[in-house]
């Protein structure tokens, strides 16, 4: 029985501690924070989105960073398998809109209590408050590490570097895989949060602050360049936007929008056509002729949205409903149809789901997720160059590299 040592005790990292020690390993899992699964437990708002119930082969059109490389781990432990491990550790799961699964109970500290059960079955060593400072290494090959106290764990066969990326930094994502990386000869890619809110120029998101919009589609433009389209539900915030279709935006146009301002053009009404609703809007103003236009518009939006629109519009709120011209009443339509804000930036790494970047993976086996410069050294997770859009896709890549690379040093020795 070999030595496994995994730093870190996030998804990856229990899930590789788990794979490693169900083949027989011994293995000891490192955190230093003083509870596992410290970013886990804030997933999905508190309920853990923990795959998507998508076709595997449709795992791939999620992932925004080196897809191809995820294919020995995406097929080696599927969505499906994922399911089918956590039913077994007993948490039920369901299958909410656009394929996200869930807890059935909504509580993702009943998934990390599971893994938590599940290695202490397995017989794995977990160190709580135990900080990495370094990587030991030996004849060529990792051989332990090295705590901020200065004791050393080791001799080892195999070292799994699950450590995170830095988005959450108080959730303890700070960094330290990519110094370990490096000290191992390993490059890292360009770094950006990612999955994270944006802040947009215009006055009226404040006063939009708080009101969410369901069943809308957006676009982001470059000039007349489309850059990202998405119909789902999306949330105004005092310094601009978020929610679901703007977060898997940031990993789409985030470089982009690093260097230069781009425009998102929100549809409120993609279920119908210019000219339906157009007649749409004809029919409200029919029915309230002789109302001001300010009084003859409630149907159409929420009431926070209303005044924003209507001063947008450029039509007199007190003008009467029959003096509105159809030139106006097309520019009020379009409106609706195209009501865009000038994206300025994205937020910090403090408000990002995940980091983009990280160990370049030309560097990792992806049938092991071995290191290809240093025998013995592992890496899961978000501390690889890879991410997703929302929707359960990045605790995928986690649950897949993680089982994979446990599975893989538990074979090679």
């Amino acid at each position: 029985m070999s030595k496994v040592i995994v730093i870190g005790g996030g998804a990856a990292g229990m899930m590789a501690a788990v794979s490693a020690a169900r083949a027989g390993q011994k293995v000891t899992l490192l955190e230093k924070n003083d509870k596992l699964g410290k970013k886990l437990f804030i997933t999905g708002k508190g309920r853990c989105n923990l795959t998507n119930a998508a076709e595997v082969e449709d795992l791939f059109l999620a992932v925004t960073s080196n897809p191809k490389f995820l294919y020995s781990g995406f097929y080696s432990f599927t969505n499906d398998q994922v399911v089918q491990f956590f039913e077994e550790l007993g948490v039920k799961t369901k299958v909410e809109r656009g394929g996200r699964v869930f807890p059935e109970s909504d509580h993702s500290s009943d998934v990390i209590r599971a893994l938590e059960r599940e290695m202490n079955r397995l017989g794995v060593r977990v160190e709580l408050n135990t900080e990495v400072k370094e990587l030991i290494f030996s004849e060529g090959r990792v051989s332990g590490v090295r705590l901020a106290g200065g004791k050393e764990i080791g001799p080892a066969e195999a070292v799994i570097v699950a450590t995170g990326g830095i988005s959450y930094p108080s959730t303890g994502s700070t960094g330290d895989g990519y110094r370990f990386a490096q000290t191992a000869g390993h490059s890292v890619t360009e770094l950006s949060p990612s999955l994270v809110p944006m802040e947009v120029k215009e006055w009226y998101a404040k006063e939009l602050m708080g009101l969410s919009l369901r069943n809308i589609e957006i676009r982001i433009t470059d000039g007349k360049k489309k850059l990202y389209e998405e119909f789902g539900e999306m949330l105004f915030t005092h310094y601009g936007v978020t929610g679901p279709v703007i977060l898997s935006a940031s990993s789409i146009v985030g470089r982009q929008l690093r260097k230069k301002e781009l425009t998102l053009h929100i549809d409120l009404k993609p279920a119908l056509t210019e000219s339906q609703l157009d007649r749409r809007v004809l029919r409200e103003f029919e029915a309230n002729q002789n109302r001001k236009f300010k009084n003859a518009v409630d149907t159409l939006f929420p009431a926070k949205l209303k005044p924003v629109i209507l001063e947008l519009s450029g039509i007199s709120e007190e003008k009467k409903v029959h003096e509105i011209t159809k030139e106006e009443r097309t520019a009020f339509v379009r409106l609706i149809k195209d009501f865009t804000m000038t994206l300025t930036g994205l937020r910090g790494y403090q408000e990002a789901i995940i980091t983009k970047g990280g160990v370049s993976v030309k560097e990792i086996d992806p049938g092991t997720m071995e290191s290809k410069m240093v025998k013995g050294l592992y890496f899961a997770g978000e501390v690889l160059d890879l991410d997703a859009v929302t929707g359960g896709y990045n605790l995928q890549i986690a649950w897949s590299t993680g089982y994979l690379a446990g599975r893989a040093c538990a074979e090679a020795f």
